[in-house]
């Protein structure tokens, strides 16, 4: 199992999701508190002691356009998951699209280190397997925070087993290349996501709870969520 790679995503879980929404108060019910809070409390020692400062040193030595061409690599190895994930909702434009991005980025933008697809006006998607439960009618189910992974629900924590058979990690039978491709992705993740932080306010896991589960509602209806207000 790829521990280290959701290692990412248990710090991730420090900021992951949150930087559209910014939560005002609890809006889903959170039946397992009692337990989800520990474990929480697990993960943020782990970013806080292992991963944040491994993702700070990243930053300090990496060249901007570097850091900023592996971030475009690892991003265009997500949109196969994407672009599968198209199909399965039967989006048949967001496939064209994040297909034309796979092939411009791979080719063009040698091996995704650059963007060529943005550039030219195809604008990524971000799916996934829980998504695509969402979409055809599947409740999110109560929130649930997984250790290493992060904050997830019911219905997604088992899907991001399903997405695994989307990225190139579980087919690689290099064992050592493996892990530091694997590592690379953790680091360069939680990178991407030391800016979020300052958006973080209050108690620490009611916000990250409430950003994650508002995000996952705009995402599974593509953004046409209705205003409480």
């Amino acid at each position: 199992m790829r521990w280290s790679n959701r290692l990412a995503q248990l710090c991730v879980c420090a900021s992951v999701l949150l930087v559209p929404f910014v939560a005002q108060a609890a809006t889903e019910e959170d039946p397992w508190e009692s337990i989800n809070r520990p474990i929480f409390r697990f993960n943020d020692l782990l970013d806080t002691y292992a991963l944040k400062p491994l993702a700070k040193g990243y930053q300090a030595i990496t060249p901007q356009f570097l850091e900023d061409g592996i971030h475009n690599m690892f991003r265009n190895i997500g949109d196969v998951g994407n672009l599968a994930n198209d199909v399965l909702q039967a989006k048949p434009h967001a496939a064209g699209v994040d297909t034309a991005r796979l092939l411009m980025n791979t080719t063009l933008g040698v091996a995704g280190f650059f963007d060529v697809g943005t550039k030219m006006g195809l604008q990524r998607n971000d799916e996934d397997f829980g998504q695509t439960l969402g979409h055809w009618g599947v409740r999110s189910g109560p929130y649930v925070m997984l250790p290493f992974f992060g904050p997830s629900t019911l219905r997604d924590a088992p899907s991001k087993y399903v997405d695994s058979y989307t990225e190139p990690y579980r087919y690689m039978n290099d064992i050592p290349a493996r892990n530091m491709a694997i590592g690379m992705d953790v680091i360069d993740t939680r990178a991407s996501l030391l800016s979020a932080e300052k958006l973080v306010s209050g108690d620490k896991y009611t916000f990250i709870r409430n950003a994650y589960l508002q995000n996952r509602e705009f995402k599974v209806k593509d953004g046409k969520v209705e205003d409480d207000f």
